[in-house]
């Protein structure tokens, strides 16, 4: 929840603005963002496989950390451009690996099933910690400006690392072999990895960093259901991008800036309602609920009112409960023990349809933003509705 809590998250767009970028610019820096994710986010899921889930979730909040360094210090397109590839890195180190550590740790405690509630419950925290976010930032930027704002965040993130770094590592859980007809790949990764996988008595230290990577991208193409349900979370994921623009829009729609941070406040509580209901979504339910949500995000648009961002709000609840059961349907599929590498190849397909946010955005604004949501509504309807193979396979 302190890794939320950052009071940068609802003025950053407004930090651009104020040095004079444009919102085709601003667009231009997200995509930054998103292409670091593309090219970082299965190494370093990897990495967490590899060595320590929690020791990446740490890394990560210290490099977010330097990234809000730098925009403080040196603010500009330069430097904010270099400040979303750190944050890309540090967002890649969390990603994948705390939807692992948490599975892992249910599966130890015997309760893999209770992971929908569980990371529901744990996206509800992670919307909630806007609040004090906002209300730091409200606070904040009267006292100190956009600086203040800055050290403060850059300080938040490093208190999330070390929060991190305490937390316990879980056993890792295998329950699926690698198929037969990529074992003899395998094994050629483990040979290139014989001395990082072997400790300094010989015995072996686990699978080495290619063989766990080969592991995670085999996992993701082979096992029964993963594919699916890589595309589903993927697509879907990658349209929470438009929260980037909530504050623009409540700008745009007339609210006064000094307010804005508390007037989108209501949209991220909304989001964490829906991921505490999520439980209760049956799966037959995603698609209309979804559909319903996109077509309320389209009157406010229309209307493009201060109230019609409660209209955003409702959108957002159920677009978030949405996206807790295609989480959960992921993780109840996959077996192998390289759960952060296959969920991190979502991250990779997040990224990369992410980018179609922006660009609509940067063209057409919320129109055309509207239109792609439309788009992944129908694409992913197939796969909320197919029967999930791997349903609480995963067992001690």
């Amino acid at each position: 929840m302190l890794a939320d809590a950052v009071p940068l998250y609802p003025l950053y767009a407004l930090l651009f603005s104020a040095h004079g970028l444009s919102h085709a610019q601003i667009s231009a820096l997200l995509a930054v963002w998103s292409l670091t994710g593309v090219v970082a986010e299965v190494p370093t899921g990897a990495l967490a496989d590899r060595f320590s889930r929690t020791g990446s979730m740490a890394a990560g909040g210290a490099v977010q950390a330097l990234a809000y360094v730098l925009w403080t210090a040196f603010p500009g397109f330069a430097a904010f451009a270099a400040g979303f590839v750190l944050w890309g890195i540090g967002g890649t180190l969390v990603s994948g690996a705390v939807e692992a550590w948490l599975y892992d740790s249910l599966v130890e405690l015997g309760a893999p099933e209770r992971f929908r509630r569980v990371y529901g419950r744990l996206d509800a925290c992670e919307l909630f910690a806007q609040v004090p976010a906002a209300v730091g930032a409200t606070v904040l930027l009267p006292i100190g400006g956009f600086e203040l704002v800055g050290w403060v965040s850059a300080a938040t993130c490093l208190g999330a690392a070390v929060v991190a770094a305490r937390l316990p590592e879980p056993a890792r859980h295998d329950d699926g072999p690698v198929p037969a007809d990529d074992a003899d790949d395998a094994d050629d990764a483990d040979d290139a990895d014989d001395a990082e996988a072997t400790g300094e008595a010989g015995e072996p230290a686990g699978p080495g960093y290619l063989a766990t990577l080969r592991a995670g991208v085999v996992a993701a193409a082979r096992t029964p259901g993963v594919p699916a349900a890589l595309l589903v979370v993927a697509l879907l994921t990658s349209f929470d991008n438009i929260e980037e623009y909530f504050g623009l829009l409540a700008e745009d729609w007339r609210v006064p800036v000094q307010w804005v941070p508390l007037a989108v406040l209501g949209i991220p509580l909304a989001g964490a309602a829906g991921a505490l209901l999520a439980a209760r979504i049956r799966d037959t339910w995603a698609t209309p609920l979804l559909s319903a949500g996109i077509g309320l995000f389209a009157v406010a648009g229309l209307w493009a009112q201060p109230a019609g961002l409660a209209l955003v709000a409702v959108f957002y609840a159920l677009y978030r409960g949405v996206l807790v059961v295609a989480e959960a349907r992921l993780q109840e599929c996959i077996t192998s023990g390289a759960r952060a590498t296959v969920t991190s190849i979502a991250g990779v397909g997040t990224e990369l349809a992410g980018l179609l946010v922006f660009a609509a955005w940067a063209a057409a604004g919320l129109t055309a933003a509207l239109v792609l949501a439309a788009v992944i509504a129908l694409a992913v309807t197939p796969g909320l509705r197919s029967r999930n193979p791997g349903r609480f396979r995963a067992v001690r």
